[in-house]
């Protein structure tokens, strides 16, 4: 048997477990930690990524998801964020399918289940960069799991950095894309032969499998591409036993010519070859894929790439990665949006959050020197190989080739995660090897990290269960952040406290004078609260600093139409309609300011375009057909309501009007059977037992009217004119009953 230990392994106070106990005890581990997360809400992006993505829906055709991105949007358009990530949306779509419709639980329940897949997988992944795994003489892999792998298995499945991946359903694409990733490396371990003795042995076959492994997991999400670069680093280092700084000093001082043409002796150019070309392959197919053109990101996302001081701008960037690493060595302030203020940016070099940079590159040149200078093999192979799977994977989301559209975002440190969580544990067994009379200290020390991030994780994932708990937490993470109460504001407000949203939404302005979304929340606030005058200047305000804003056109409109100002209504109508082409709602509230000045014809065109742009728009389909009703055009208001019932044939309001016209009509019988079906939906309807009333009156079944009249006033006894109607039936009932011998 060849059996490869590092020799602090044995050192690190747990039992060698057998590899499938490791990783049975790793998974349940995760699930521990985020299994509270199982019955969450829909919160934050889900709402946009699942609930309002029509690519979910049976009804959409299933080619649609490899033409629009991961929020449904097509790829083409300018708006779109260019985020391609179409397995991801699928697994989405088998989980609606699964569920017969939205439900969180489902969704959910997959994300911890592939949590927990992952973490027992790393084991695999940390005992191969180790090299702590052993073989038989014919290279069959032992069923022994090295300590060091487990205990990073277990540090990685209890981070609480990676709540927002698991707990977050629009995690899944950092899930899916760990799961590719780890197989991808996987396999491209298989290519090589073991126990063979020849190191210029390999398969093709397996990298060209890893090649693919890696595409599935750039489909999952576009990070999934720097498997290639752990892949290559493995390669160089535990295949081809290259030790780069020696490597270096040789070509340097022209020593040993020969070395490269010994490295690729053992068939490393024709697997970096390979790799290279897949990747360039996977680069440009995304590239055709988005347009060839980047997503288009505002200041607000990521305000240090836009800063005009190169020096400044790499600064920021710096201490954006001293944030990212601190939430990896003590994840407790974790805030669902970094963005709006929340990370004040550096202005000059006296800031002393400077000192914060000075200690992060002291740290990695630390590091470093251990992965270059270290005398030991060992230790400078896994040192190099753990900064690799720290740094390689993070390199999308650190700006230095493309600007991203977030400041931190805790979803991309999933995969990166593992790199420090291996430094960890490699630190740790190393520590209880040079100071074997502290264990029991050091052992207490692990024990109380591990508890740390176990209960951490647990908390924040009962944290990301609603919206409400989330957003509220963020509060005292990132106070700055206008988004933040912008988000507390918008989730007190669809829960009905508007009072206490006014005081968030105007917090979020102060903050961030220029957010027009606020601006707009708050205007409509206002204009519900009948104080037009501050309405109209908000989103006045909010048109004038987004010209292109639709909705704050609408919403102005609306306003502007309560305030009888109806040129200007008009006009900011048109300008949303100018903006957004599809809008039906704009047409509806555009067909209403023109009935309010009697333009009967325009009103009716608005309308129309409304059902036109929305078939099932029930309000505006209504609305034509009461305009037609009393402008006494009672044949075509049959028509339209009969059009619009064979669209909404479940639709009461809809029903009611034309049960209404047909009763004009004379056309008894059947404007009964409507009024009678509208009831049957909404039984409680005072207006439909008072018009049903109505109907039988004039049909003369006075019994019958009465009975209607009667649950009518029950229902409302305000209900205008239905008293003097009954009043009027039971005078006509008594004159008959006395004309009755």
């Amino acid at each position: 048997m060849a059996l490869c230990e590092v020799y602090w392994d044995h050192q690190i106070p747990l039992p060698k477990p057998f590899l499938i106990h490791a990783k049975v005890t790793v998974a349940l581990v995760a699930l521990l930690c985020f299994i509270n997360s199982y019955d969450g809400e829909f919160v934050f992006d889900d709402s946009e990524a699942i609930v309002n993505n029509k690519d979910l829906k049976p009804s959409t055709p299933l080619n649609n998801i490899w033409s629009n991105d991961f929020w449904g949007s097509n790829l083409s358009s300018n708006s779109s964020h260019k985020s391609y990530r179409p397995l991801t949306v699928l697994t989405f779509r088998l989980n609606y399918l699964l569920a017969g419709g939205l439900n969180p639980i489902g969704f959910h329940v997959l994300n911890i289940i592939l949590h927990a897949a992952i973490s027992a997988l790393m084991i695999n992944v940390f005992a191969i960069l180790t090299g702590g795994l052993a073989y038989d003489d014919k290279g069959r892999m032992l069923n022994l799991a090295p300590k060091t792998s487990v205990l990073a298995g277990l540090i990685f499945a209890a981070h609480p950095i990676h709540t927002e991946s698991v707990a977050g359903i629009v995690g899944r694409a950092d899930l899916l894309c760990a799961v590719f990733f780890q197989l991808s490396f996987i396999t491209y371990c298989k290519a090589f032969s073991r126990g063979s003795g020849r190191d210029d042995r390999f398969s093709v076959q397996w990298v060209v499998v890893s090649i693919l492994l890696c595409a599935a997991a750039m489909l999952c999400k576009e990070q999934g591409i720097t498997v290639l670069g752990v892949n290559a680093a493995f390669d160089v280092l535990l295949i081809c036993n290259v030790n780069v700084y020696e490597l270096t000093q040789r070509l340097l001082r022209r020593k040993n010519p020969l070395a490269f043409s010994e490295i690729f002796q053992k068939g490393l150019l024709t697997r970096l070859a390979l790799m290279g070309l897949g990747g360039l392959a996977m680069l440009y197919a995304r590239w055709r894929i988005m347009g060839t053109g980047p997503p288009a990101f505002t200041e607000v996302d990521n305000p240090a790439s836009f800063e005009e001081n190169v020096f400044l701008r790499i600064v920021n960037y710096n201490y954006y990665y001293c944030l990212n690493a601190w939430l990896l060595l003590c994840p407790w302030w974790l805030c669902f949006d970094w963005s709006m203020g929340c990370v004040p940016l550096i202005k000059s070099a006296t800031d002393w959050r400077m000192g914060w940079l000075l200690l992060l590159w002291c740290f990695l040149i630390g590091l470093i020197k251990q992965a270059l200078y270290s005398p030991d093999r060992q230790r400078r192979r896994t040192t190099t190989l753990a900064l690799v799977l720290l740094v390689v994977p993070f390199l999308p989301a650190c700006n230095v080739f493309f600007r991203v559209g977030f400041v931190i975002a805790e979803r991309v440190l999933y995969l990166s995660s593992a790199g420090y969580c291996l430094l960890l544990a490699f630190a740790f067994g190393h520590c209880c090897y040079r100071w074997s009379k502290y264990r029991n200290l050091l052992r207490v020390c692990m024990l109380v990290l591990l508890c740390f991030y176990m209960a951490r994780s647990a908390l924040r994932s009962h944290q990301w269960q609603s919206e409400k708990r989330l957003f509220t937490s963020a509060l005292s993470v990132c106070p700055l952040n206008a988004k933040v109460h912008y988000n507390v504001g918008k989730n007190l407000a669809d829960r009905g406290n508007t009072t206490a949203a006014i005081g968030y939404y105007r917090e979020a302005v102060r903050l961030h004078p220029t957010y027009v979304h606020a601006m707009n929340n708050l205007g409509n606030i206002m204009k519900e609260r009948n104080e037009l005058i501050e309405a109209e200047q908000l989103l006045t305000a909010a048109v004038a600093i987004q010209p292109d804003f639709a909705a704050a056109w609408m919403n102005l409109g609306i306003v502007r139409n309560s305030m009888r100002k109806y040129e200007d209504a008009e006009y900011s109508y048109l300008n949303a309609i100018r903006f957004r082409k599809k809008y039906p709602d704009c047409y509806y509230n555009l067909g209403r300011l023109y009935a309010d000045q009697n333009r009967h014809v325009d009103a009716l065109n608005a309308w129309r375009n409304a059902t036109m742009l929305k078939p099932d728009h029930s309000l505006a389909w209504n609305n034509m057909v009461i305009l037609l009703d009393n402008t006494g055009n009672l044949g075509q208001a049959e028509l339209i309501g009969r059009e619009a019932l064979r669209l909404l044939p479940k639709d009461p309001t809809i029903m009611f009007s034309l049960a209404n016209v047909l009763g004009k009509l004379q056309k008894y019988k059947e404007s009964e059977g409507f009024f009678l079906r509208a009831l049957q939906i909404n039984p409680n309807a005072a207006s439909f037992h008072g018009n049903l009333a109505v109907l039988y009156h004039r049909w003369g079944k006075l019994e019958l009217a009465e009975k209607h009249y009667e649950l009518s006033l029950n229902l409302d006894p305000e209900a205008p004119g239905t008293r003097d109607n009954y009043n009027m039936l039971r005078r006509k009932m008594d004159q008959l009953k006395q004309l009755t011998p």
